[in-house]
């Protein structure tokens, strides 16, 4: 399995037990009160402590015996309807100011009473895993805002992970309305927080958030049936699901199974099959070699292992460190992890993406000499020690490093995987890069990533509630598939503004980060299409890019910096949704010409001029003669144009710009302080 496939199926199940494991915080306390005795009952979206759509129609639906009369009681105002053959019932609201808090009464024969109903804006967030990123994971960063957070007035509905293949549901198992205060800032998406804030700093109303996000999922799993009729490829998968027949193109699965792998079982690890495991202070190392932290294990002599290696190393402490709460952070590990310190487990990880932070039991270190032992398991691609992330033990004031070298053995060796046509093949050394979407391998079907099935099971229970706009944070998943992708992400904004049927809706979506190896030569990229693919959807009206070429991470699919475009998307929004008048974008190119043995590039949205973030020229940029062969470029500002050259390009017909899966340095932004957004001409 190559890189990309396997950055996408990790990322697929990791935001899976992601989402289950927030459902289960969002379950733990505010039992529901939705149903009636006489069988009056609401969807689980409508409820205490929601956020109502300001200056608008609301409407509140239900469902009751057939031919029940059903009353609402709210701000001063009352309402009757009475249910339908099938149960149904809606009322529609009078638009209401901002303000709040309400309580809401809805009575059959048995009442309904609800509280602390606030009335604002609110936003339906979606899209795959950097949408669901919770601010509890970027809690080191975020420290601040994490023990400042105490706004009522901002809340969250964290939608289930629920895909259906069948057909729309019609509610939602679970979930609940949460303040952003300290008991709940954790499970807040961190983009949709940092846009809700800024725009309750601007605007001081009460701001909702509707979060339905699903790691590793592509764009076509948020559409509706109706709207990928016009895609016939995808539209046939549906109808596969709709018959239950076997689903094509399955998704391939993360662990090996008997299928993916030869039939010849592994052999146990012996780091816990021996007499004495590998993590006990009694075990005596033998034939241990040396190894380097941070760094992958096919880098330093161990070629294309999949399977489980342990790690160790003695740690002298001094007792000063003894008297305040420590803790190790072990930067990132591909795949999964566990960290023993004196012969107890002191913290584990099963998946590669968070950052290991791991607090140490209390009592469990002493002055002197300490055992760290870490078994880490790779499945596929290369395994170990993510480079560039922090590798460091710390209490109080004091650290110690872990870099450098450990000891290391090979405990377990996974037997090769089946590739077509039978045969087998070790494992790839390509290195941990891009997400794609891939129907190779021989795994189990995964439902969030079939055609419709998210929309039908996360969004369609939630329509009509009304929204004042869509923020989108996806393509991780659907690299390689950038000219699809130009014409699906248009064909979900169409959908989604048709299903809720209040116009044409704001829609604001994340360009996607740079991610991945560095070039420093021309090379073409699947990422860089993807982008311009997202890019062409600018061209549908009421719809605002926010651009974030400058906010990735060479080895992290999943980068550090949400706040940045949390508050990208808040430009965006009071400049497209508010109709502020500021500059909200970064520089987007218009056209280019001739100009001599140069090119002349004019852009939109210069804001108050050209700037580089370094002071120096603009770099990333590439020209081409008529043969497409591109070089790298000079490049100079001039006015707000820029003029770009290469003494190797006598006649330049092309240029393109921060065109690579993570570009080196896209330093060209307006004096405002917003990127410029990548692109190629025609």
């Amino acid at each position: 399995m190559n890189k990309k496939n396997y950055i996408f199926l990790a990322c697929l199940l990791i935001l899976t037990c992601r989402l289950t494991a927030a459902d289960g915080l969002l379950l733990a306390d505010n039992p529901p009160t939705l149903t009636a005795a006489d069988g009056l009952r609401l969807p689980r979206l409508i409820r205490d402590s929601m956020i109502l759509q300001r200056d608008t129609r609301i409407p509140i639906w239900g469902w009751a015996p057939q031919g029940q009369t059903v009353r609402l009681k709210f701000n001063n105002h009352r309402y009757r309807t009475t249910a339908s053959a099938d149960g149904k019932w809606t009322i529609q609201l009078q638009p209401t100011s901002a303000g709040g808090p309400f309580t809401m009464e809805i009575q059959a024969k048995d009442k309904i009473v609800l509280h602390e109903i606030l009335v604002g804006d609110v936003w339906l967030c979606s899209g795959q895993s950097n949408m669901v990123h919770q601010m509890a994971l970027h809690s080191i960063r975020y420290a601040a805002d994490v023990s400042q957070a105490d706004n009522p007035r901002i809340r969250q509905f964290w939608v289930p992970n629920e895909p259906s293949l069948k057909s729309p549901r019609s509610d939602l198992s679970s979930g609940f309305w949460k303040p952003a205060d300290r008991q709940n800032i954790g499970e807040f998406s961190a983009v949709a927080y940092f846009f809700a804030s800024e725009i309750y700093r601007q605007k001081h109303i009460p701001i909702g958030i509707i979060n339905a996000s699903v790691g590793g999922t592509p764009i076509e799993a948020w559409i509706s049936e109706q709207a990928l009729k016009a895609f016939p490829n995808i539209d046939s998968m549906i109808a596969r699901n709709h018959e239950g027949a076997s689903m094509s193109p399955p998704t391939p699965s993360l662990h090996p199974t008997p299928s993916a792998r030869t039939t010849r079982p592994p052999a146990p690890d012996a780091g816990l099959s021996g007499s004495h495991p590998w993590y006990d202070t009694t075990y005596n190392p033998v034939g241990w070699r040396m190894i380097g932290i941070p760094g992958y294990w096919e880098d330093q002599g161990v070629n294309g292992l999949d399977g489980v290696v342990w790690y160790r190393r003695e740690i002298d402490i001094p007792a000063r460190m003894l008297q305040s709460p420590a803790r190790v952070f072990l930067g990132r590990i591909v795949d999964a992890d566990q960290l023993y310190i004196n012969g107890r487990l002191a913290g584990n990880t099963t998946y590669m993406y968070p950052q290991r932070r791991y607090s140490v039991p209390p009592g469990l270190l002493h002055a002197g000499k300490n055992l760290f032992v870490i078994r880490v398991t790779n499945n596929s691609g290369k395994g170990g020690f993510v480079p560039d992330k922090p590798y460091y033990l710390f209490a109080g004031n004091d650290t110690i490093d872990l870099k450098g070298y450990w000891q290391y053995k090979v405990g377990q060796v996974f037997p090769p995987r089946r590739t077509a046509g039978n045969s087998t093949t070790g494992n790839s050394t390509a290195g941990n890069s891009t997400a794609g979407n891939s129907s190779t391998g021989n795994s189990a079907v995964s439902p969030q990533n079939q055609p419709a099935a998210l929309f039908n099971g996360m969004l369609a229970p939630i329509i009509p509630f009304t929204v004042k706009g869509f923020l989108w944070y996806q393509g991780e998943s659907n690299t390689g598939q950038a000219a699809e992708y130009a014409r699906l992400q248009p064909a979900m904004i169409a959908d989604w503004r048709q299903k809720w049927n209040e116009g044409s809706l704001p829609f604001l979506f994340v360009q996607l980060p740079g991610f991945g190896d560095y070039h420093y030569t021309p090379t073409e990229s699947r990422w860089a299409e993807l982008r311009e693919a997202q890019a062409r959807s600018l061209a549908v009206p009421n719809t605002a890019m926010a651009v974030a070429i400058d906010l990735g991470e060479w080895n992290d699919i999943h980068p550090d910096r949400k706040k940045e475009v949390g508050l990208r998307l808040a430009l965006a929004a009071l400049k497209l949704a508010y109709g502020e008048n500021i500059v909200s974008t970064g520089p987007i190119f218009q056209r280019a010409s001739p100009d001599g043995d140069s090119l002349r590039i004019i852009f939109d949205h210069t804001g108050s001029g050209l700037v580089t973030n370094d002071g120096e020229n603009p770099d990333g940029f590439e020209i081409a003669g008529k043969d497409r062969k591109f070089v790298r470029a000079t490049a100079v500002i001039e006015g707000n144009n820029i003029v770009v050259w290469s003494n190797e390009i006598e006649q330049p017909a092309y240029v393109r710009y921060a065109w690579a899966d993570d570009p080196v340095n896209p330093n060209l932004y307006n004096k405002e302080g917003l990127p410029t957004a990548p692109f190629r001409t025609e």
